[in-house]
């Protein structure tokens, strides 16, 4: 059992005035809106659902590589739809907005972590974000092998 001392408690309501901020962000707003304009554009549904399908066959081709017999088709056919689908405006407005609310949550998580200790683990999946060869600047286990900034 958790006994929540006032100190958490008062650490959970500043997250969550932190949280209402970022809902209530410029980029949260451009997110919802690309959002909800995608979900009602029927030609952007349409390809993201033939993207889809092609998709799962180009996974399936994908266990067999060059061998399997529909091999170049398929390959010729995810390209094609992943150009159209890149292409589209509403999906692209989509991607831009998604790309620039990720980068909100990523920055605040960085100043977050940062605030705790230059060697916390910020996971962003932005190598921007993330510093000396890959790792989050603590380390990552493997004794500085993969190039990060070995801790100890």
């Amino acid at each position: 059992m958790i006994i929540a001392t006032l100190e958490s408690v008062l650490i959970l309501e500043e997250a969550e005035q932190l949280a209402r901020m970022i809902i209530d962000s410029e980029e949260a707003s451009v997110y919802r809106a690309a959002y909800h304009d995608l979900q009602q554009d029927e030609e952007a549904q349409h390809l993201i659902r033939e993207f889809v399908k092609k998709k799962e066959l180009y996974e399936e081709v994908q266990r067999f590589g060059k061998y399997h017999p529909d091999y170049k088709k398929v390959m010729q056919e995810i390209r094609d739809i992943k150009r159209e689908v890149d292409l589209h405006e509403r999906i692209a407005a989509f991607k831009k907005a998604e790309t620039a609310m990720q980068k909100l949550l990523d920055e605040v998580s960085v100043c977050i972590g940062t605030e705790i200790s230059p060697y916390i683990k910020v996971p962003t999946g932005n190598p921007f974000f993330d510093s000396a060869g890959g790792c989050s600047g603590g380390g990552c286990g493997t004794g500085g092998s993969c190039g990060c900034r070995k801790t100890g």
